[in-house]
């Protein structure tokens, strides 16, 4: 591991390894409205939701790292607090991109990357009819947390409505994040999308009390064939199976086959089980999964 301390570099340098490291992250289009009515639109990958009940989310304009200088939608939420924040899906990604420019006060940047404005229910600022989804949203509180280039300023919102585009619903009414086809931010010019390949599941152990891998047999905690993801898939189970259910799995053919090839060599029949096992967890099936590893040479 390389060690870095902020005091021995650049801010910018700084700036660079933070953003690069905390990565993806969720992207808060904010439009917003000065005093005379000038609306400004940009993004910020300092952003995401902190609270429910009330409905809480936070972006933060940093002031610029290279100058000090802050942007037009810290000076518009302290004129006007209030805010539209949009979440960013590929379809609009460049335009937002063309957005970031930092183009003059006074400037709409709707116009500039072609977006289509819409009145807003709750707030001044308009609302991008593009968008999948829009939070109407007025500003708390703005907590500057320094004077120096690259200080962020948060801009803590309370969400007064949300407007969800029906397309990306499922059949019970929820986000689809298939449909939804987020974008995230990472260091430099690089994003990621959250779609296709790059979403997977993962129970969540909210209901059950997983038996943790600490309680797993040790040739099982002590594998080296299975990841530490695969040992935490295993360690989500409430129990393992009873003797009786991996007695009657041991009778199974791909075990009896298995046993009958490495009858010399339990180093050998360890190990595939081991390999088989990890298949069945590939496939989301930890019960095979451990009916698998519990068997014995």
């Amino acid at each position: 591991m390389k060690t870095f301390y902020p005091k021995d570099l650049t801010p910018q340098e700084f700036h660079g390894l933070l953003q690069g490291a905390v990565a993806p992250r969720p992207i808060a289009f904010a439009s917003t409205i000065d005093r005379d009515g000038d609306v400004n639109l940009s993004p910020f990958s300092f952003f995401n939701l902190f609270s429910t009940n009330p409905a809480i989310l936070i972006f933060s304009p940093s002031r610029r790292v290279r100058d000090n200088t802050t942007k037009h939608t810290l000076e518009n939420v302290l004129e006007v607090p209030e805010v539209v924040i949009h979440v960013v899906h590929f379809g609009m990604v460049e335009q937002m991109s063309l957005a970031s420019t930092e183009y003059e006060k006074g400037v709409n940047e709707f116009d500039k990357a072609g977006f289509t404005q819409v009145k807003s229910n709750e707030v001044k600022p308009p609302r991008i009819k593009e968008a999948h989804v829009a939070f109407e949203c007025k500003v708390n509180e703005v907590k500057s947390l320094g004077d120096s280039g690259g200080a962020g300023n948060l801009v803590i919102c309370e969400v007064l409505v949300a407007h969800v585009n029906e397309a990306v619903l499922d059949e019970m009414g929820v986000i689809d994040p298939r449909k939804l086809d987020a974008v995230a931010r990472l260091g430099g010019n690089w994003y990621s999308r959250a779609s296709g390949a790059s979403l997977f599941q993962i129970p969540k152990p909210l209901r059950t009390l997983g038996i943790g891998i600490d309680q797993m047999p040790a040739e099982v905690r002590n594998s080296t064939i299975l990841s530490g993801n695969n040992l935490g898939r295993l360690g989500n189970v409430e129990a393992l199976p009873s003797p009786a259910e991996v007695a009657d799995f041991g009778q199974s053919a791909v075990i009896q086959e298995m046993r009958v090839r490495f009858q010399y060599d339990l180093d050998s029949l360890a190990d595939h089980l081991h390999l088989l096992a990890k298949e069945a967890l590939d496939e989301d099936d930890v019960d095979r999964a451990w009916l698998i590893l519990l068997q014995k040479g």
